[in-house]
């Protein structure tokens, strides 16, 4: 599909980002995706923006991959959207049966008519031949939008727990009986918070909890009513030509505006055993995820448990590589190591059984991904988590948070461990 380029120079790209978010608001199809300038390695662009399906794929998860395979190869064009958690049941004997307020497709892909891709101080448009006239009018009508400083409403939202506290504790013994017996050696458990019968604004909502965190994969994500506002720190997967890169978190620690106190943080977070076993397990997974389509020997670990500061919390990253070959397809790649591994456990399907069988809410979008495709067959997506999900027309908000349970878990400390992560999101919708 051919598109034409065209490179433009802005000024204040920060205020650039603002219009064009608002402008993007117009269109049912719309997926935003920032690193915030932060400064993590392996990045190609600083932002994109994609909007106005020319042609879509949305399914369930009934040969999911297989059809997106087939969507992919045949626009050969960028591509961008979502795969949710349940697509696992595509893969594997699983199910997806407990609560779903949120309802949203397995799976959503679209084609954009216009494609915006920021690095510095340039934008680059890539519009599809079709509506390559209306460049310049659309610049214009960007550049026209004002940022204006009005005090954003304040959400009216009620915040309810789907687990209460009590019941969160009894489930999380559970979890640790798996484990003593040795069914898992690891799972990641998560509770979901909700209000129903409310009404937000997207845009503000996705601008303030953006402000507060600046994580570098934040996502804005529009596909008709359903809404994703997204704060993710994690990448779960990119790949560049033949190489493969997956960065999965695992251990946390809250900041301190104190900053000796918050060096002490960072630092405790960096020697603690259990966190460290944590992430340990978990690049385990993913080396052994990557080895299914990675050439024999290729798979190797960058970055072992390197600690990370965010606005929010301090995190323990790894960052695990492999080289493929060139026939091999990138739909194949994410095939084998999906669901991620930060959010499954190990062994991965048996903690996908568990974790099933334990939460009360089906995860949908939370903990899925969501990110694009390039013509190339290149791609780049985030884990969904730290983030708010919205369906407009039934009136329902929620997030979900979790954390990884090991034997050396104390439920006390994870429970505290999901407050600290629930704690922009519960801000930004309350206030």
């Amino acid at each position: 599909m051919l598109r034409t380029k065209q490179r433009h120079t802005i000024t204040s790209i920060a205020n650039f980002k603002n219009q064009i978010l608002a402008w993007s608001q117009q269109f049912e199809d719309v997926i935003w995706l920032d690193s915030n300038d932060y400064s993590q390695t392996h990045e190609t662009y600083d932002a994109i923006l994609a909007v106005d399906a020319f042609t879509s794929i949305k399914t369930d998860s009934y040969q999911a991959f297989d059809k997106l395979k087939e969507y992919q190869t045949i626009t050969n064009d960028w591509i961008f959207g979502y795969l949710t958690y349940d697509l696992k049941n595509d893969l594997e004997q699983l199910k997806s049966e407990n609560f779903d307020g949120l309802q949203f497709p397995d799976l959503y892909f679209f084609q954009p008519k216009k494609v915006f891709l920021f690095k510095d101080s340039t934008v680059e448009t890539l519009y599809l031949k079709m509506v390559d006239d209306e460049v310049e009018d659309d610049l214009k009508s960007i550049q026209a939008f004002e940022n204006l400083k009005k005090k954003a409403k304040r959400n009216d939202v009620k915040i309810k727990l789907r687990i209460h506290k009590d019941e969160y504790f009894e489930k999380i013994h559970s979890m640790l009986s798996h484990i003593h017996r040795g069914d898992i050696y690891e799972a990641n458990f998560c509770q979901e918070f909700y209000a129903e019968d409310t009404t937000i604004q997207p845009l503000e909502t996705y601008q303030k909890l953006n402000h507060i965190s600046k994580p570098p994969f934040a996502t804005f994500l529009k596909c008709y009513d359903h809404y994703l506002l997204s704060a993710s720190p994690e990448r779960y997967l990119k790949k560049i030509g033949n190489t493969i890169i997956s960065q999965p978190i695992k251990g946390t620690a809250k900041r301190s505006k104190n900053k000796v106190e918050d060096e002490r943080l960072k630092h405790n977070l960096e020697s603690n055993e259990k966190e460290r076993s944590e992430n340990i397990m978990i690049v385990d997974l993913v080396r052994n995820d990557l080895s299914h389509t990675a050439i024999k020997g290729s798979v190797a670990v960058e970055e072992l448990c390197k600690v990370y500061s965010f606005e929010q919390v301090h995190q323990m990253i790894s960052t695990i590589t492999s080289k493929i070959d060139s026939k091999t397809h990138p739909i194949d790649v994410i095939k084998t190591t999906f669901p991620m591994g930060s959010m499954t456990g190990a062994p991965k399907i048996s903690a996908m059984k568990i974790i099933e069988e334990l939460e009360e809410t089906k995860r949908g979008l939370y903990s899925g991904t969501v990110g694009y495709f390039s013509p190339e067959g290149d791609f780049d997506f985030n884990v969904i988590i730290r983030s708010i999900l919205y369906n407009e027309s039934k009136k329902y908000v929620s997030y979900s948070v979790g954390g990884a349970i090991t034997s050396k878990s104390n439920p006390t400390d994870e429970y505290e461990e999901c407050l600290i992560k629930a704690k922009a999101l519960r801000q930004v919708l309350e206030g």
